[in-house]
């Protein structure tokens, strides 16, 4: 059936109403990712009508059910509403997918995530944060001390944060704080006014084949930031070095060492979390007591705080916006406790992630015997970090390696092969480690080998917090039991 020509939306229309914040209606296609689902939540803090498909059924996206949003399980042409005037996707939604295909057949507006993400950057000031470790967790620490500075920020994070039980926020204040993404180079689809970049590491083996074509890529972010904005950049990491070498904006660096323009001293942990007096440029700025643990988020917390004084946040604004900061899902997130089990989930799964969580939780549980039941993610990132896997898992007592989780990967056998072999390099290493690789039969042997007093950290990317959930689910039972 032919569209009215009066229906059909040219891009110039969506720009106006993304820049009027006009009420419109949105569909958003794979809006269980988590950029997608911070994306569905702002436009419903702004009063829009929402939709969306997915072939997966979240938590969150319940939670955007619950909040307005009519969200189907699956993908088909009928899923697209009459009335929506624009269609986001993902990065993983191809061009044949149906609803993309119906879409193109009634004439609606389409955007890809990021490219939508950098409409709404250009209406707004830009915050962007980048890097390969820590970008969820430091655009939501920005996004909390504007909050907390009643700036009323818009905020696209990649992981809820606890106190907003969401990871979007459509704010009416003039800054936008995007978490910025390299895979498939989509940060560069966003222009901000001023950019954090953490690190650059070796990732996403799929889309970049070799260091040097990453780095690239984040110069090209850098340089993205117009020179009278600012770019913020770890210290003593030279590929970040090199990557921020040609940018026009002001550059500003944060370091635990006394060379960079930003730094944290005199460090004090306690049971994981720190307290730290901030430098600027030698003059003492504020102290900061962090509810978050690990030694990495006292560097994340550094980047955001330069940041925020970058746009005009008090010092004392940043400590309590930070103090507050109650952390985000599944960072050391403990869960409760099973028989007097220690649950905890966490996102990590590049080596120098699983590092620093594990020496963390470390810092945080003492003596307590740790669990890790690691799930690899992406069988191309598991071959070329092999090594460093091997060598990341000294503070865990007892380890699990499951079955690579595959996204965007058909490995077949080999995810199962290559967890056994990453599991044998672990153990020659002194790691100990239990060959099992299937869920089931990982809850079967942590049931049978748990005692009080022990923490099981469900760790990875992909769907391993269900061993988790398993056991909450039981606990529930037993509470609605008795």
């Amino acid at each position: 059936m032919p569209v009215a020509a009066s229906k059909i939306r040219r891009p110039s229309d969506g720009i106006a109403l993304l820049a009027e914040r006009r009420v419109t209606q949105v569909h958003l296609v794979g809006i269980a990712g988590s950029g997608m689902t911070a994306l569905a939540q702002l436009f419903l803090d702004l009063g829009w009508k929402v939709g969306g498909s997915d072939v997966q059924q979240t938590a969150a996206v319940e939670r955007l059910r619950g909040s307005g949003a009519t969200i189907a399980v699956g993908h088909t042409r009928n899923n697209v509403p009459e009335g929506a005037e624009l269609v986001v996707y993902s990065a993983a939604i191809a061009e044949n997918n149906v609803e993309r295909q119906e879409a193109a057949k009634r004439g609606l507006l389409q955007w890809r995530y990021s490219e939508l993400l950098g409409r709404l950057m250009a209406n707004h000031r830009g915050i962007g944060v980048a890097g390969t470790h820590g970008k969820s967790t430091t655009t939501a620490m920005v996004a909390s001390v504007l909050e907390e500075a009643e700036l009323d920020p818009l905020a696209v994070v990649g992981a809820e944060l606890t106190q907003w039980n969401s990871s979007g926020r459509g704010g009416r204040g003039e800054w936008f704080v995007a978490e910025c993404c390299e895979y498939q180079r989509s940060f560069l689809d966003l222009r901000p006014s001023a950019v954090a970049i953490l690190n650059v590491e070796p990732d996403h083996f799929d889309c970049y084949a070799n260091a040097d074509s990453l780095i690239e890529a984040f110069g090209q972010f850098a340089a993205r930031v117009p020179a009278s904005g600012v770019v913020v950049a770890r210290k003593g990491c030279p590929a970040t070095r090199r990557a921020v070498v040609d940018a026009s904006a002001e550059l500003q660096t944060f370091s635990l060492a006394e060379d960079a323009d930003w730094w944290a001293t005199d460090l004090r942990e306690r049971q994981g979390c720190y307290r730290f007096r901030v430098f600027y440029h030698g003059r003492y700025v504020t102290e900061i007591r962090l509810q978050v643990p690990g030694r990495h988020n006292v560097m994340n917390a550094l980047a955001a705080t330069a940041l925020c004084h970058w746009a005009g946040v008090r010092p004392a604004m940043i400590r309590e916006g930070l103090e507050e900061f109650q952390g985000i899902r599944r960072r050391l997130e403990v869960l409760g406790s099973w028989r007097g089990v220690t649950l905890v989930s966490d996102y990590a799964h590049h080596p120098t992630e699983v590092r620093a969580t594990l020496a963390a939780a470390r810092q945080m549980f003492g003596a307590w015997r740790i669990w890790c039941v690691f799930q690899p993610y992406q069988v191309s990132r598991t071959k070329a970090l092999f090594d460093e896997f091997s060598e990341s898992f000294e503070d865990a007592n007892r380890i699990v390696v499951a079955e690579v989780f595959c996204a965007r990967e058909g490995a077949g056998s080999e995810s199962l092969v290559l967890a056994a072999l990453l599991g044998e390099a672990i153990r020659r290493r002194g790691g100990e480690v239990s060959d099992v690789y299937d869920f089931g039969e990982i809850l079967r042997l942590l049931e049978s080998q748990f005692s009080p007093g022990d923490v099981l950290i469900a760790m990875g990317a992909g769907d391993v917090e269900k061993v988790c959930d398993a056991f909450t689910r039981r606990l529930q039972r037993h509470r609605r039991a008795g």
